[in-house]
C-alpha cells in the first residue's frame, strides 16, 4: 500500500473536510438535529449509534450509585465554604472564614462550586459537573480522532477511554483532575485546528484552555506543551514567519489565562485574603514553582516548598513504574499496543508532507503519551495513581488512530514489511493484559471471567488474522479484529466495573480494581462529601501523607503517630462538636486544628467555619503566635485543639510549639475533652 498522503486542498483549511464540517444543502434546525442523532450522511451507519452506546456507557460507569460516592473531603469541604461566602470561592478557601486556602488553584472547586449553588450542596451536585466533562472527553477524543482516521478509530478510541480503569475511578470523585484533562483535550483540539487552518485563533483559544487548566492544576497542564508548539511549528500551514507569530500570539494568550488569578491573589495584601495553602511564603507563585511544580518532580525540598512524601502510593519512581503492581491495573493494559501503534503509524506516514494531517495527529497524541509517562514514571515528589488519568486520551487515541493504521497495512501492505506488526501488537498486549489479571487472581469472579477471555479472544484474534490475512479472507480478518478489541479491553472493562459498582470511601486516593496494597485500591481515603448536618467525622483515618488515628469519645485521637503541636493528626467527635457550636459564642470560627484534614470533616458536620493552622500535612505556617493572639483578641476564635506533646508537626516545630506552650499557659482546659483549650480576650496579655 502506499505511504503517501492525499495532496492538500486549495483552501485555507489543508486538512481533511469532512460533510459534518458543512452545512447540509437545503438543511435546518431539524436536520441539524437529526445529525445529532444520526451522524454525517457518509458516515457508516453504524458510527453515531455506537457513539451515543459509549457515551452512555461512560455516564453509567462514572455516575452509578452516586449515594456511594464520598469523594475528597478536602475539596468538598472547600466547595461548601464557596457556597457560604464568595471570597471563600475566589480563592478556593477550605473554610468559610477564609483562613488557608486549598492546595490547588480553584478553577475546579468553581465548577463544582456553582453547581452546588444553583442545586443546592450535596453529592451528586458536586458529581454533576465531573461526570459531564467525563462524558464530555470522551466525546471531544472521538471527534478529534475521527476527524482524522475515521469513525472505526475515533469509536475505539472513545471505548478506550471510557473504561480507563483509572479514569472511571477519579471521575466518581471530586479531586480536580477530570477538569483538568477535559480543558487539556479542549486545548488540543484547537491546536489541531490551528495546524489545519494556518490560522491565528485556534492557537489563542488553545492557550486560553490550557491556562484555565493551569488553574485547575498548576503545572502539570504543561506537560503537553512541548508536543503543542512541536506539532504547529512543524506541521501548520503557512511560512515559518508566520507559524512563529502565531505560535508568540498564542503563548501571550496562554500566560495571561494562566497567570491572572495567580496575580491578583499575590497582590492583595496577604492581611486581607487567606494563607496560601502548601507554599512557604504565602504566595501563590511559590506554590505553583514548589509544591504544585518542581517539587512534584525531584520531591522534598525546602527551596521548593514540597513535602513529596508520597511517592509510595504508585511505587518507586522508575520507567517501569506504569507497569507495577500497583498502577500497572490503573493505566497500562494497553500501553505496548499503542507504542507498536504509535512507531507504526509514524513509518506508514513517512513520505506525506509536512502539513500531513495524520502525522500531526499521531505526533500530538505520540508526545501527549510519551511526556506524561516520563513525567509520571520518573517522579520522585508526591505521586497518586489518579495523576495518571492525564495520559488516557493519548494512549486511547493512539490505540484507535494507530490501530486502524496497522489494520490498513495489514490488509494492504506486504507481508514481509507488515504481515506481523498487527498481529504481534494483539499479541504482546493480550498477554500483558493476562499478566495483569493473573496479579489479582482470586479477588473475584469478574476479574477470573476476564482473564478467560482476555486469554482466548487474544488467541482467536492472532490466529485468526495470520489465517485470514495469508488465505485472503477478508471476513476473517474483521472477525479476528473485533475478537482483538474484546481481548484488549476485557481486562479494563472488568477494573471500570468494579470501580463503578464498588462503594469505597478512598477519596484521597482513588483507584479501580481490587486492593493492591501500596495503592490503596478499594478503601482508606478520607470520608465525607455529606452535607453538613451529615455523620461525624470521628474514626475516619485518611491514607494521604499524614498519619491515619482512631478517635476516642473524649474527642482526642488515641494513639495518634504524628501528633503535634497545634493537634497534630487527631480527629475531632461529634460531642465535642456539639459542644463547640453550643459554645461558639459568634466567634467567626468554630475552633482551630492542626491539619486540613481534621479541619474539612469538621465543617463537613458543623456547617461552621474552622481553622486549619498548619494546611494539609500540617507544616504550613498559616497560622503564629501573633496571628492567634490577634483572632482571640477580636473574639473571632474561642477554641484550639493541641496535643499533649509540645513538639511540632511535619518540620515546622517552631511555630506550633510556640502556639501549643501560649494555649496552654494562658488557657482554659475542657475537662470533658482531652486537648481542647478556650481562649478570651481577657486571656490574651
Amino acid at each position: 500500500m502506499t505511504t503517501l498522503a492525499p495532496p492538500p486542498t486549495t483552501g485555507r483549511d489543508s486538512g481533511p473536510r469532512h460533510r459534518a464540517d458543512v452545512p447540509p444543502a437545503g438543511g435546518g434546525l431539524a436536520a441539524r438535529a437529526r445529525r445529532v442523532f444520526t451522524g454525517a450522511s457518509e458516515d457508516p451507519r453504524w458510527a453515531r449509534p455506537a457513539l451515543w452506546a459509549i457515551l452512555v456507557l461512560a455516564t453509567a460507569l462514572y455516575a452509578w450509585n452516586l449515594s456511594s460516592i464520598t469523594g475528597n473531603t478536602f475539596y468538598n469541604a472547600a466547595v461548601y465554604s464557596g457556597t457560604k461566602s464568595w471570597k471563600a470561592f475566589f480563592f478556593g478557601a477550605l473554610d468559610a472564614g477564609s483562613f488557608i486556602t486549598v492546595d490547588k488553584p480553584p478553577f475546579a472547586l468553581w465548577v463544582m462550586g456553582l453547581s452546588a449553588r444553583v442545586f443546592g450542596y450535596g453529592t451528586w451536585q458536586m458529581m454533576l459537573p465531573m461526570v459531564a466533562v467525563g462524558v464530555g472527553s470522551v466525546a471531544l477524543l472521538y471527534r478529534m480522532v475521527k476527524r482524522d482516521f475515521g469513525a472505526v478509530a475515533g469509536t475505539i478510541a472513545a471505548l478506550a477511554l471510557t473504561l480507563t480503569p483509572i479514569t472511571v475511578a477519579i471521575t466518581r470523585d471530586t479531586n480536580p483532575d477530570p477538569v483538568l484533562v477535559f480543558l487539556m483535550l479542549l486545548g488540543a483540539a484547537a491546536l489541531m485546528k490551528a495546524v489545519r487552518t494556518g490560522r491565528v485563533m485556534p492557537l489563542v483559544w488553545s492557550g486560553v484552555a490550557i491556562g484555565f487548566a493551569f488553574n485547575t492544576k498548576m503545572m502539570q497542564a504543561y506537560v503537553v506543551l512541548p508536543v503543542f508548539f512541536l506539532v504547529y511549528l512543524w506541521a501548520a500551514t503557512g511560512s515559518l514567519g508566520r507559524r512563529i507569530r502565531n505560535l508568540a500570539v498564542g503563548t501571550v494568550a496562554l500566560i495571561a489565562s494562566s497567570a491572572w488569578w495567580m496575580v491578583v491573589v499575590d497582590l492583595i495584601p496577604a492581611s486581607s485574603r487567606p494563607y496560601i495553602g502548601g507554599s512557604t511564603d504565602n504566595t501563590v507563585w511559590d506554590l505553583v514553582i514548589g509544591y504544585n511544580g518542581f517539587g512534584r518532580i525531584f520531591g522534598a525540598s525546602s527551596s521548593v516548598g514540597s513535602q513529596g512524601n508520597g511517592a509510595s502510593f504508585g511505587g518507586e519512581a522508575s520507567v517501569y513504574r506504569m507497569f507495577n503492581e500497583i498502577m500497572g491495573g490503573q493505566i497500562s493494559w494497553l500501553i505496548p499496543f499503542a507504542l507498536i501503534a504509535l512507531v507504526g503509524g509514524l513509518v506508514l506516514r513517512g513520505r506525506a508532507p509536512r502539513t500531513d494531517a495524520k502525522r500531526a495527529a499521531l505526533l500530538l497524541w505520540g508526545g501527549w503519551f510519551v511526556l506524561h509517562y516520563l513525567t509520571f514514571a520518573l517522579a520522585e515528589g508526591t505521586f497518586h495513581p489518579y495523576y495518571v488519568t492525564a495520559m488516557a486520551p493519548g494512549i486511547a487515541a493512539l490505540a484507535g488512530a494507530g490501530g486502524v493504521m496497522l489494520y490498513g497495512a495489514f490488509k494492504e501492505g506486504s507481508v514481509a514489511k507488515w504481515g506481523w506488526v498487527l498481529p504481534l501488537a494483539v499479541a504482546v498486549s493480550a498477554v500483558w493484559a493476562v499478566v495483569l489479571l493473573q496479579r489479582v487472581s482470586g479477588s473475584g469472579t469478574l476479574y477470573t471471567v476476564a482473564q478467560v477471555v482476555a486469554g482466548v479472544a487474544g488467541a482467536v484474534a492472532v490466529i485468526g488474522l495470520l489465517v485470514g490475512r495469508f488465505t485472503r479472507r477478508r471476513k476473517l480478518v474483521g472477525l479476528a479484529s473485533l475478537a482483538a478489541v474484546v481481548a484488549l479491553l476485557a481486562g479494563p472493562a472488568a477494573y471500570s466495573v468494579s470501580a463503578a459498582t464498588t462503594a469505597s470511601s478512598n477519596g484521597t486516593n482513588p483507584t479501580a480494581g481490587p486492593n493492591t496494597g501500596g495503592g490503596m485500591g478499594g478503601g482508606g481515603g478520607m470520608g465525607g462529601g455529606q452535607r453538613p448536618s451529615g455523620n461525624a467525622p470521628s474514626g475516619t483515618a485518611n491514607s494521604g501523607s499524614s498519619s491515619s488515628s482512631s478517635t476516642s469519645s473524649t474527642g482526642q485521637a488515641d494513639g495518634g503517630g504524628g501528633g503535634g503541636g497545634m493537634g497534630g493528626g487527631s480527629q475531632v467527635s461529634s460531642e465535642m462538636i456539639t459542644y463547640l457550636k453550643k459554645n461558639q459564642d459568634g466567634a467567626t470560627w468554630l475552633v482551630a486544628v492542626a491539619t486540613d484534614q481534621t479541619a474539612s470533616s469538621i465543617i463537613l458536620e458543623s456547617g461552621q467555619p474552622v481553622i486549619s493552622m498548619g494546611g494539609w500535612s500540617g507544616s504550613d505556617e498559616a497560622m503564629t503566635l501573633a496571628k492567634l493572639k490577634q483572632l482571640v483578641k477580636a473574639g473571632k476564635l474561642h477554641y484550639i485543639v493541641v496535643s499533649d506533646s509540645d513538639s511540632g508537626r511535619g518540620g515546622s516545630s517552631s511555630a506550633a510549639s510556640e502556639i501549643a506552650e501560649w494555649v496552654k499557659e494562658n488557657g482554659s482546659a475542657v475537662s470533658d475533652y482531652s486537648g481542647l483549650y478556650r481562649l478570651d480576650a481577657s486571656d490574651v496579655s
